[in-house]
């Protein structure tokens, strides 16, 4: 029984969040891709390099495409019978599954962090309780088993594999709810290291006290060309972008590593960064939260600290 990887499209190939879950799903055995988007050569080899032996290329669908998307899945699954549909935890990808799900009758789990499969099996790794606590859940019913992968849970790796089949699906109209169109687009300009990809991170909290203070975590990022986060507290309070946001309903990040300037330790946050491979904490009161996931602690105002340690890296070079 074959696992599928529902992989949307993002400037012109499969984004790095469906990689990462293509990844996992062919180190499980036969795997095959369902791309949503334009398609290209280009985009069908990077598929099958990480690891879709088949790649069943959805055409059409217009500006908002998952109605579609969903009701050819359903098809598709109805045909060929899968053992697992997987999906990246993207806005795209949750839209498709929530609708295929109810196309199909089929439970979905998400949030996921590892899955494991066993025959006709599956059984998935969620957290609980802000990660205090993992669960391991098991589908009992017949499959395709539907499962949203947190970004971030596996690492995108090619397999030096090739896509076997190309194999197109036009998308089918689906009347009113494929109907919605765009009738404007305005772009959000990011500049420098992005939260996704950055090897090193450095957040801000409600501890600058203001929105100005968020400088101090500028400062410090530039020398070493670090990305620049934020809690979703500082989000709320218009001090920085939401594409800033680390957390539950921010982003997941696994830097090298993550300093956490004036934040507090919050479990929504927590969960969106715990897993970087080092953690710096900076934050005067000495029983935050933070301490406790940290592995190096300091104790101190981050208006005193912060200025120090930007005028440490410049002097570095």
């Amino acid at each position: 029984m074959s696992n599928w990887v529902f992989a949307e499209e993002v400037d012109g190939g499969p984004g790095e969040p469906a990689l990462e879950v293509l990844t996992k799903a062919a180190s499980l055995g036969e795997t095959a891709a369902v791309y949503l988007g334009e398609g290209s050569d280009r985009a069908f080899a990077t598929l099958g390099a990480f690891g879709a032996g088949t790649v069943y290329h959805l055409t059409g669908g217009g500006d908002f495409p998952a109605a579609a998307a969903a009701a050819a899945l359903a098809g598709l699954v109805e045909r060929e019978a899968p053992r697992t549909v997987l999906f990246a935890q993207t806005y795209t990808s949750r839209d498709v599954a929530g609708r295929l799900a109810a196309r199909i009758d089929r439970p979905v789990i998400s949030n996921a962090l590892d899955l494991e499969t066993d025959g006709g099996a599956t059984a998935v790794t969620t957290e609980i309780f802000g990660g205090a606590q993992l669960v391991r859940t098991e589908f009992t019913g017949a499959g395709p088993h539907l499962v949203l992968v947190r970004p971030k849970s596996f690492a995108a790796e090619e397999t030096g594999g090739a896509a076997g089949r190309i194999a197109a699906v036009p998308l089918p109209d689906v009347g009113h709810p494929g109907a919605p169109r765009v009738v404007d687009t305005i772009l959000e300009r990011a500049e420098g290291p992005q939260l996704s990809d950055a090897k090193i991170i450095i957040s801000g909290g409600r501890g600058l006290g203001n929105a100005e203070a968020y400088s101090l975590i500028e400062q410090v990022a530039e020398p070493i060309a670090a990305a620049t986060g934020a809690t979703r507290a500082i989000v709320d309070a218009g001090w920085v972008p939401y594409a800033k946001q680390v957390g539950q309903t921010g982003k997941t990040v696994k830097p090298e590593v993550y300093m956490a300037c004036g934040v507090s330790g919050a479990m929504q946050h927590l969960v969106g960064m715990k897993d970087s491979k080092r953690i710096v904490a900076i934050n005067k009161d000495p029983e935050a939260p933070i301490f406790s996931v940290a592995d190096l602690g300091i104790v101190g105002d981050v208006h005193d600290v912060l200025p120090k340690l930007t005028e440490a890296l410049r002097a570095r070079g």
